[in-house]
């Protein structure tokens, strides 16, 4: 397994900055489509598989959410998958910014890197 690389987090971030984008603009299918089809999805409600409980999870948040983020540490455990640990902080309209840690699985797909795994957990 591979420490931290330069590589690893220019992969990331291609993918994670489109993710956050589609957040930001409240775009709950674009968002989705930056997982694989039978992605893992552990947000703070009950988890789900797969895009169309992904893009449900995106569009129930309220208009004006911002997602920030901060890669922490990345991993490469095999050729087509890299794993991130992340800050990450959501922020709302009408109450505090929440602040998580976020852990990424990318997957190599024919399609290009997709994440896999999505899990957030509050920070200790």
């Amino acid at each position: 397994m591979h420490q931290t690389t330069t590589d690893d987090e220019k992969i990331l971030r291609g993918v994670l900055d489109g993710w956050k984008d589609a957040v930001d603009q409240h775009q709950p299918d674009r968002a989705a489509a930056h997982f694989t089809e039978d992605a893992v999805f552990q947000g703070l409600h009950p988890y789900t598989v797969g895009r169309p409980g992904i893009a449900a999870y995106y569009d129930a948040q309220p208009p004006g959410l911002r997602a920030d983020y901060r890669i922490l540490e990345t991993r490469h455990p095999a050729d087509n998958l890299i794993l991130g640990y992340l800050a990450a902080d959501f922020s709302f309209t009408d109450r505090p910014t929440l602040t998580v840690s976020l852990g990424i699985l990318l997957q190599q797909t024919d399609h290009g890197w997709a994440i896999a795994h999505y899990q957030v957990s509050h920070p200790v």
